[in-house]
């Protein structure tokens, strides 16, 4: 595989983390400064860097079990992340000091990390399939992921700021058809 297709294997692997870290930047409830959108992109980054290599090191053996059930988990934690932020936006949670402990948001984002890069995961058996260098390749998806989703946590407030609580609305619904999109892809694709 060549560096330029691996790099955008990389770029297409990581849309749905910006994605995500838009939506998590739309309900920060100040706007996110660097080491905050750098710390989110890392989660993001190293979650998506690890799912390949978790993919590669299963390989073949478990490759029909894996790729039986990725979607259903990606679904299921997509459409529960996005269903909380929408439900936390029509309650009215963007007027109050964020009630989350610092501890749940980051599980809150270690999830949606996850859910994200379920995909990648299945990505790492291909790459194990096509005998792909995975020293070479989760390392680039890792800082491409990092890259995309400090991105889009910087600018997730400035949407936000201008839509208001429509935006995590949008944000988590948009999240829950990420994850229905995965599901249909797999089932009905």
């Amino acid at each position: 595989m060549s560096l330029l297709a691996l790099m955008m294997l990389a770029l297409g692997l990581s849309i749905d983390a910006f994605a995500a870290a838009v939506g998590r930047g739309v309900v920060a409830p100040e706007r996110p400064s660097p080491a905050m959108a750098m710390r989110t992109g890392l989660v993001f980054g190293l979650t998506e860097m690890s799912a390949p290599v978790v993919g590669w090191l299963l390989g073949t053996a478990f490759s029909g079990f894996v790729e039986a059930i990725d979607h259903w988990i990606a679904f299921v934690l997509l459409l529960g992340v996005g269903g909380h932020m929408v439900w936390n936006a029509l309650r009215g949670g963007d007027d109050e000091p964020e009630a989350e402990a610092p501890q749940g948001s980051l599980l809150l984002l270690m999830v949606t990390a996850v859910g994200t890069s379920i995909d990648s995961m299945v990505v790492g058996i291909s790459l194990a399939l096509l005998d792909v260098d995975i020293r070479i390749a989760a390392p680039i998806i890792g800082l491409t992921t990092f890259t995309m989703a400090s991105i889009g946590m910087l600018a997730g407030k400035a949407i936000g700021e201008k839509v208001g609580s429509r935006a995590e609305i949008a944000a988590g619904v948009g999240l829950a058809l990420l994850g229905c999109g995965i599901l249909y892809g797999h089932t009905m694709g």
